[in-house]
């Protein structure tokens, strides 16, 4: 077949072809020959923080109801008859989809049928059927899961940090929105937002597993809606301009838990990054929060001894173009002795500096992690798709890792950590 690009990394012997249809997806591909499970994922570069945007075909920006994202891919699954996951258990396959901040995803797994899975993949993903009545349904269905979710600790002590960070970013909003917002979704406004991001040119499709990629491209092909054209500009998406502060210090709420629950937020400052520069900020900054937090460190040994904290501790560092943040989370019973040490040890290390010896342990056993990775073809799929939509390739990934020095460690330690842009966020019990 024609118009094959081949992206490789030769420290992993592994390699992704890449072949772009007419109408601008982007079929990507990466062979694990002798793999009985097959997986394939058809995403959208669409997600909750899109609710200001230009529609297709239009000249002026409309805000849509939060959550419409979520809600959109709940009601993909529904067809006029049938229901699409009866049709995958048919098949023998696992389906499932997710909504984050930034995309929706459609996937499947199987051992067997692969190219009708993807067909029916390939189908139901370019075939929404939106009516008042199913609309109307599907608002009941959502707003259970919306108060499912209000009581989950775990959840709220999340989505309260980023409230705590964030004064106008829509990262703060939970992704499913409010049971106020979805009330507002209608079968027109699913359109338009189905229009616009659903259109090839803003999706991608990636396979892996043991396939024959030239009949994948094949049944992808026949299986295209051909009444789409791929004359179009990129879409304009827009964000208010969130200050640099933090928003609150501290949020408290109480729920039905047995030890209080706590997420420390620090608001990254240093924001507007993509492609590889973006992978190297968070590949620096959870190398860092490795060395500061992680179960090996001595602040991690002392703060467990001492019965402050639990097996329960980590941290996370996650970024994307227009929001980054670091949250340390975890369970105890004075959340502000934990904010309060976690500061002071800050501190501390400021002046006494990072250990280099601690880099290099931990920057190996990230490589270790990544190789091993690629046994997972959940994990390839998954974070394939994150990385094609940051403009960047998972294959970049170790190369990245290998240049990092301990000086860009010691620049993001000195520029990320401090008490100004710090937030306390804690679930009590009732």
């Amino acid at each position: 077949m024609n118009n094959i690009s081949t992206i490789k990394n030769e420290i992993l012997k592994e390699e992704a072809f890449l072949h772009v249809l007419e109408n601008g997806l982007k079929v990507y591909f990466v062979p694990k020959k002798g793999f009985t499970k097959k997986y394939a994922v058809f995403a959208t570069n669409y997600g909750s923080n899109d609710n200001e945007f230009v529609p297709l075909g239009e000249d002026n920006s409309i805000v849509v109801p939060e959550g419409i994202a979520h809600f959109l891919e709940h009601k993909l699954f529904e067809e006029k008859e049938g229901n699409i996951f009866n049709e995958f258990s048919e098949l023998g396959s696992y389906v499932n989809a997710y909504t984050n901040f930034n995309q929706t995803a459609y996937l499947f797994s199987c051992t067997d049928k692969f190219y009708e899975n993807l067909k029916l993949l390939v189908s139901f993903v370019q075939s929404p059927y939106f009516t008042d009545e199913n609309v109307d349904k599907e608002k009941g269905i959502i707003a259970q899961e919306i108060k499912m979710y209000d009581d989950n600790p775990s959840w709220k002590v999340y989505f309260n940090c980023l409230r705590g960070m964030y004064h106008k970013h829509p990262v703060r909003i939970d992704i499913a929105g409010t049971v106020e917002s979805i009330s507002n979704i209608d079968k027109e406004t699913l359109y338009k937002c189905y229009n616009t991001f659903y259109h090839p040119s803003n999706m991608v499709l990636f396979m892996v597993g043991d396939i024959n990629f030239e009949k994948a491209i094949d049944v992808i092909n026949k299986n295209m809606n051909r009444g789409i054209s791929n004359d179009i500009k990129n879409i304009e998406r827009i964000y208010p301009n969130e200050p640099k502060e933090i928003n609150n210090k501290y949020i408290e709420e109480k729920l039905s838990v047995s030890i209080p629950l706590f997420n420390i937020g620090f608001k990254d400052y240093d924001v507007g990054y993509d492609g590889d520069e973006l992978i190297k900020k968070q590949i620096t900054t959870n190398v860092l929060l490795d060395i500061l937090f992680g179960t090996g460190t001595e602040f991690y040994k002392n703060m467990y001894e001492k019965g402050i904290i639990n097996n329960n501790f980590g941290s996370q560092f996650t970024a994307n173009k227009t929001y980054a943040h670091s949250i340390i989370g975890g369970e105890s019973d004075d959340p502000k002795e934990v904010l309060n040490k976690v500061l002071e040890y800050i501190k501390k290390i400021k002046k006494q500096g990072l250990n280099e010896e601690d880099f290099k342990r931990i920057k190996n056993k990230m490589l270790g992690h990544h190789v091993m990775n690629f046994d997972s073809l959940d994990y390839i799929a998954n974070s394939f798709i994150k990385y094609t939509f940051n403009n960047t390739s998972l294959l970049n990934y170790l190369n990245i890792l290998e240049d990092v020095t301990f000086d860009d460690i010691i620049h993001r330690f000195d520029n990320h950590f401090n008490k100004d842009n710090c937030t306390l966020s804690v679930i009590k019990s009732k």
